[in-house]
């Protein structure tokens, strides 16, 4: 059962950092209001509580927030159940590093592939950094039935939206990768991940 609230979460239905923030209402089972922002038509009220009218931000009654892990951070701490980062300090601060590790080392690599402006060149690079890197981290989801961890957390959520996004981003993984390929098929069929997806995102695959 979900929530009832007045939760609005204003969000691009193609874009990695608003699925991220799909993925936590889903696995809070929190009923928000889904606003698509498409194509940079960005309705008013986004602009009035959001300066840089971004994409996802959340309105929950009188705050808003963007930026897509303080946004995550927040609905897990405003819905607690179920937890998606660890409770003790050093667990959580590690949580933090790797979905700082994912910006740095791939979120970067899909927005350069996915950025019309992007030369080809470019493109091509960011295609091959990206399919060696998540290769190489293939046998670290051997161990556990999550990214380094028994219980999905918010690491997970940032993670399988890149992860979906492989077909449209030109990158097939190779049989080595099948630790990481076996751990893709799991989540997806995840009643959660599921539910987060948009109409735009289910295209993609």
């Amino acid at each position: 059962m979900g929530v009832t609230n007045r939760l609005a979460c204003y969000s691009d239905p193609a874009d990695h950092y608003s699925h991220r923030v799909r993925i936590v209402l889903a696995e809070k089972g929190v009923s928000a209001e889904i606003i698509d922002v498409v194509g940079g038509r960005l309705p008013p009220q986004l602009v009035e509580v959001n300066p840089y009218g971004s994409t996802p931000t959340l309105v929950d009654r009188d705050l808003a927030l963007y930026e897509s892990t303080v946004v995550m951070e927040y609905l897990d701490e405003r819905y607690p159940h179920p937890p998606l980062l660890p409770v003790y300090p050093v667990a959580r601060a590690n949580s933090r590093l790797l979905i700082h590790r994912i910006q740095r080392d791939w979120c970067v690599l899909v927005d350069v592939i996915l950025d019309a402006r992007s030369k080809e060149a470019a493109r091509t690079q960011a295609r091959k950094e990206l399919r060696e890197s998540l290769t190489g981290v293939s046998p670290l989801f051997a161990e556990k039935a999550f990214f380094l961890s028994d219980e999905q957390s918010l690491v997970d959520c940032c993670l399988l939206p890149i992860l979906w996004r492989l077909p449209i981003l030109g990158i097939e993984l190779p049989r080595p990768a099948k630790p990481l390929l076996d751990y893709m098929e799991r989540q997806f069929a995840r009643e959660a991940f599921q539910a987060s997806l948009s109409a735009a995102e289910r295209d993609m695959r």
